[in-house]
């Protein structure tokens, strides 16, 4: 009797487990939820919104996470930005990575054109009017993505001179070198 239950309790966690690994995913949050939610983060906290428009398999997202993740600049943008990213151009079929529902539409809502290239950056006001975004002087076909050349790093210092005003001159230069040290060019 005892070796009966023992088989029927791992006929039932086998089951359970066959069956839990073919649930349905939970559904993603939408991209105006996501964004939504850091308007109202950045309201409460009194900062800007920077929203990244990016994809799994970019690698200038990689370079620029990298960059967001680096804990000295992680301490300048964190303290300026609600960081709010959005998933758009996944590759169809792959079972690890999706679009956010509704990022593409987002993105051009917020200026995009077209299919702008990866990342595509958007520095926002709390109430989610665009403030600058990553075009080169507004050139709908100079995304700078990840910037990394010269001209780059010239626009996403200045894209944060006019979204993040209470940047020093100190971390302005420290972000400008630390893009230019680890640039690809």
């Amino acid at each position: 009797m005892a070796s009966q239950r023992r088989l029927i309790s791992a006929a039932v966690l086998i089951l359970a487990t066959v069956l839990g690994a073919h649930r349905p995913a939970l559904a993603q949050e939408t991209a105006d939820a996501l964004f939504a939610q850091a308007k109202a983060d950045a309201k409460a906290q009194h900062k800007n919104v920077l929203m990244v428009f990016s994809a799994s398999w970019c690698g200038p997202c990689q370079l620029y996470e990298r960059f967001l993740e680096d804990p000295r600049m992680m301490a300048i943008t964190d303290r300026e930005f609600v960081i709010q990213r959005i998933d758009v151009g996944e590759r169809k079929g792959d079972p690890r990575h999706s679009d956010t529902p509704g990022g593409a539409e987002l993105r051009s809502s917020l200026g995009a054109v077209g299919e702008p290239g990866f990342p595509f950056l958007v520095m926002t006001d709390e109430n989610g009017d665009p403030i600058v975004n990553s075009y080169r002087n507004g050139d709908t076909s100079a995304n700078i993505g990840y910037p990394a050349s010269p001209a780059e790093i010239d626009w996403y210092i200045e894209m944060l001179k006019r979204a993040a005003l209470s940047l020093s001159p100190g971390e302005l230069a420290a972000t400008n070198s630390w893009l230019q040290k680890h640039s690809r060019h």
